[in-house]
Order: structure tokens, then sequence, then C-alpha cells
């Protein structure tokens, strides 16, 4: 059995597709042993790629803009998609079945300040007709401290990835009354990366993992959601999660089109992720698909 470790920049049952890797059994199958150890402050998926202590990572194509903008070729390069939208929520203090987006036009939002998550949110409210100004937006850190500071009476919205969203309402806290990938459409917006070094001399365990990569992608898209929330549970991921909360997570995401059958990052879906960019100024060129792109090994 071979070792190959895998690092994510989040946690989260937005994740499926890469989790379901391990909890399916799909890479023992390919006779590959996951490692898998989340990111953490001053050890990150670039530094873990960098020196060779991981193989690949769940990051997002949105990490190569710094270097394509400084005029640097990324070593590190996204081979595989994850997620084709969005995965973060609205949660609200009641419930709200006609909520618009104009409904947080001066009302207090606490939002996920991640480069992402709010570059998302802010092009979001721009397509439907809202300036993300007009909200008293507030930031809380961590969605640790986010949640922590909701509970404690602050804000009167909540803007976080599944499942926390979902925890909240399933304990009466809070009403899941939007999702971002409604409002922004399909996008680039997860995905797996490697280095290139990595990528070519490790063909076959490269290889090895995308066939386990795509049965798994299959499965999250055909499987129910009880049953992918409880192979993800037995593996030991999200055991702090109520398990019917953690298959309506699943649920939400497959119902929103977050997943595909197909792991190459489509050209389409990196155009509008340029969108979302160029919409918040944060690059000021639209940079060649390739750049930071690769096609799937095998």
């Amino acid at each position: 059995m071979s070792q190959i470790t895998i690092m994510p920049l989040r946690h989260s049952a937005f994740y499926s597709p890469l989790l379901m890797t391990m909890a399916g059994g799909f890479l023992k199958k390919e006779g590959l042993e996951a490692h898998y150890r989340q990111e953490r402050p001053g050890d990150t998926v670039v530094e873990n790629i960098q020196r060779g202590s991981c193989d690949l990572a769940q990051s997002a194509v949105a990490t190569s803009f710094a270097a394509l903008e400084a005029g640097e070729l990324p070593d590190i390069v996204h081979f595989a998609q994850i997620n084709n939208r969005d995965g973060f929520f609205i949660a609200a203090r009641e419930p709200d079945a006609d909520f618009s987006w104009r409904k947080l036009m001066g009302r207090q939002v606490l939002v996920d300040h991640f480069f992402q998550p709010m570059a998302m949110l802010k092009y979001g409210l721009h397509r439907q007709g809202v300036d993300y100004e007009a909200l008293q937006v507030v930031d809380a850190g961590e969605p640790e401290s986010m949640l922590a500071a909701f509970l404690a009476g602050r804000a009167d919205y909540l803007h976080l990835q599944g499942p926390a969203p979902q925890q909240l309402e399933h304990d009466g806290k809070a009403h899941v009354v939007a999702a971002v990938g409604d409002a922004v459409g399909p996008v680039a917006y997860s995905s797996l990366c490697a280095s290139r070094e990595w990528l070519q001399g490790e063909k076959a365990q490269a290889q090895a993992f995308m066939r386990a990569y795509r049965k798994s992608q299959a499965f999250v898209l055909q499987a129910p959601a009880e049953e992918i929330a409880a192979r993800e549970q037995e593996y030991g991921f999200f055991t702090d999660i109520d398990p019917l909360v953690l298959s309506q997570t699943v649920l939400a995401y497959q119902r929103l089109g977050c997943w595909q059958d197909d792991p190459t990052i489509p050209q389409q879906a990196y155009e509008n992720l340029l969108d979302v960019f160029a919409y918040g100024g944060a690059i000021s060129q639209r940079h060649a698909y390739g750049a930071a792109i690769v096609a799937p090994q095998g």
C-alpha cells in the first residue's frame, strides 16, 4: 500500500467528492493509503506542497492569482474540479420563505472574510442588484468565532459554509434562507492541486488517485445523501455533527449542483471565476486558463 498525503484548505461536507475517495474506500482499492491533515496557521498547503510533505491538496484556482498578478508562473497547478459552485449559505434568526437578497441591505451580516468566500458574496450580491457596501458587515474572524458571535446575539444574518448553518437550524438557533451558489451561478470554485513535479514524477500514483477520484465523483452524484453522510462519519469525519444535519447538508450540495461527474475544470467556469475577481478588483487582467490549470491525469 502506497501512502498519499492529502491536505485540505478547509474541512466541510462541501468537499465530499474528495472525502469519499477515503470514506468510500476508493483510494484503498487503488492501493493508496491516505494521510489526511488540515491546513493550520503556519502550516499551509503551499508550504507543504513546496517541501514535499503533501502530495496534493484541496484548494481553489483563485489561490494562483497572486502569483499570476506578480508575473510568475505558479509551480502549483490545479488538476481537477471539486466544486462548480460556491458552498456558502445565508442563515437568518427567523424563518423567511420570502427572503430576497435586498433584505440584507442595512442589516448586520457576519461575513466570512477569507478571500474567496468574500469575493463570491460581493459578486453574488452584485448579480442580485445589491451593493455589498449597503450591508453592515461584521468581521468576527474565523468560522468558529463567527458561530460564537452569532450565538451570542451578534448580527442579523450569518454567512458560512455547510454544515454549520444546517446545524444551527437543527438546533433552532437559525434558519437557512439562501445559498450564495444560487446567486453566483457556476464557477471554478474549489479544486485539487499539486506541484507540476509530483504530477509528472509520480505519474502512476497521480493516475491511481484520479481513478479513485472519478469513482468518488460518480458516487456522490448517485448515492443517497444519507449514505454519503453515514460513510463519512464512519470514517471519522464530522463526528460532532448530527447525522441528520450532515445528510441534509450533503443533499443541499447535491441539489445546488456543486458536484459534477467530470473532473476537468471547465473553461467557462474559469471565465466566470475571472469575472468574480475582476469585479472585486483582485486581478488586473484575465489570466490564461493554462497558466495554473492542467488536465486531470489518466
